[in-house]
């Protein structure tokens, strides 16, 4: 039997449903992307203040505006918009739920003028995204809405039914602009540094091709609250499916499996009114910049100081890399004494609990992240998330020798074969560049940090240059395994 509103009340009694009258629930939301992150995270917050009869008009409409998504969409309208979410612990126990916050679920190349009306309606006030970085289609060097991408264009040419997400929105702002109806909020979640200014850029850059009347209003009425969102929740298997389906005893076709690691940081911006996300795990606060900066420094560039190491001394699965001592070691070390003193002021946050459950994190086995995952598209990753402590720490007067390290370790990593010979699938978008250049360091040990146009000038810093050769050198005469233990046991910061 298929998980529905009429099954539900069938599921085994170790599941957890919703603990209130889904019928009651109307959606004073909209969700773009209705993908695992966004199941795992906000729509399980709307779930819990439900059960508290705290979001009756806060229910969720999922809209899924990808050609890609229709499987996803198909099996959430199927299913009447239920699913399982399932929280798997370290310690191999899994928690099952039932989420349902999400109403409905419009796929919008059904019928994408009935996707525009249902923003239209006045009782939307926030629309959030999950679309990911790509989605936001800015050039990655300039920074600028690309207005000629196919799609855009398309969009931008046309007066019928909007094919974007760009379009879709401005489509029905403008709607309410016309109707006298107030703007809604729209809310990134994606995993971007301000993704809030990102996306306000990206929208009113398109409506100003579009409409330029319309991209003043926008500006003038629309909120782009920022937000920190972080849970790791990987791709659902078959066998995840297969899995989950035989455990709550009906058959489940898209369920969610993730981390029991929750965290939230939101902008307190909602003109047009907010659910009482503080009341459900989540941190409302004036300015997110802080927090971001934890998370990008402690959290993704940690996982830079374990990939390339990791793979060097041939881990695939983060949970084993992390597990070894020698590891977690140097991770603590790395986010102590080099990325801490980089950070701003934290309220309401315990950053050495938060470092602690950071490392147990990385080891839980049932998650399975992969460490080829983290080793990919580096150089969009590095400088943006550990060159800033590589500065930052340099204009202190401290030392970068583990952040050094880590880029070193990215550069070895980078020339494709490992400390058997074997080959490396380098997975960046500059690969055909950066893998000769790596090569070069045989004879050119500074030639990967030559590279300005992503380091800059760090090349000509004798306090970053000296400890990358250092450690490089080491990379090549005694391995990954023998660094780390040099750099962990013998370095003095």
């Amino acid at each position: 039997m298929r998980l529905s509103d009429s099954s539900v009340a069938e599921v085994a009694d170790m599941v957890k449903r919703p603990g209130y009258e889904r019928s009651s629930l109307s959606s004073g939301m909209a969700h773009i992307g209705v993908g695992n992150f966004h199941r795992a995270h906000q729509a399980l917050v709307i779930d819990d203040l439900a059960a508290a009869g705290l979001a009756s008009d806060w229910g969720i409409l999922g809209i899924a505006m990808l050609p890609s998504d229709e499987p996803i969409a198909r099996a959430m309208q199927e299913q009447d918009g239920l699913y399982t979410l399932v929280e798997k612990h370290s310690d191999g126990t899994w928690d099952y739920r039932i989420i349902g916050s999400i109403r409905d679920v419009i796929f919008a190349p059904d019928d994408r003028e009935a996707a525009v009306e249902a923003l239209s309606d006045s009782r939307i006030r926030i629309v959030s995204l999950t679309i990911t970085e790509g989605g936001y289609n800015f050039d990655r060097l300039t920074g600028e809405f690309m207005l000629d991408t196919p799609t855009v264009a398309s969009d931008l040419s046309s007066d019928g039914s909007p094919s974007t997400v760009f379009g879709l929105v401005c489509a029905a702002l403008k709607a309410r602009r016309e109707r006298g109806v107030p703007a809604f909020t729209v809310m990134s979640c994606d995993n971007i540094q301000h993704n809030g200014d990102v996306a306000k850029e990206m929208f009113t850059a398109f409506a100003r091709a579009k409409d330029p009347e319309l991209a003043q209003w926008i500006n003038d009425n629309v909120a782009f609250p920022n937000s920190m969102v972080d849970r790791i929740t990987p791709v659902t298997t078959d066998e995840d499916r297969r899995v989950v389906s035989e455990s709550i005893g009906l058959d489940d076709e898209c369920p969610v499996l993730c981390e029991p690691f929750f965290q939230w940081v939101v902008e307190d911006n909602f003109p047009a009114g907010r659910p009482a996300w503080e009341e459900a795990r989540v941190q409302v606060t004036s300015d997110v910049s802080p927090y971001e900066k934890m998370k990008l420094r402690l959290l993704n560039a940690s996982h830079q100081g374990l990939a390339y190491f990791a793979y060097l001394m041939g881990y695939r699965y983060v949970h084993d890399a992390a597990q070894d001592p020698l590891m977690a070691d140097f991770l603590r070390r790395y986010m102590d004494e080099e990325a801490t003193p980089t950070l701003d002021p934290l309220p309401g946050v315990d950053l050495d609990a938060y470092k602690a459950e950071l490392i147990d994190r990385f080891a839980n086995p049932e998650v399975r992240d992969t460490v080829a995952r983290l080793a990919a598209e580096s150089s969009d990753r590095i400088p943006k998330w550990l060159l800033p402590v590589v500065r930052e720490r340099i204009a202190q007067g401290g030392s970068v020798a583990l952040s050094a390290a880590i880029v070193a370790s990215w550069a070895r990593y980078a020339e494709g074969i490992d400390e058997h010979g074997e080959a490396i699938d380098v997975v960046d978008p500059l690969r055909e560049e950066l893998i000769p250049i790596a090569r070069s360091q045989v004879v050119n040990p500074v030639a990967f940090i030559e590279n300005r146009a992503l380091f800059g000038d760090l090349v000509d810093d004798e306090s970053f240059r000296g400890p990358y050769l250092e450690a490089l050198d080491r990379l090549h005469r005694t391995g990954a395994r023998a660094t780390l233990e040099w750099l962990t046991k013998e370095q003095v910061s």
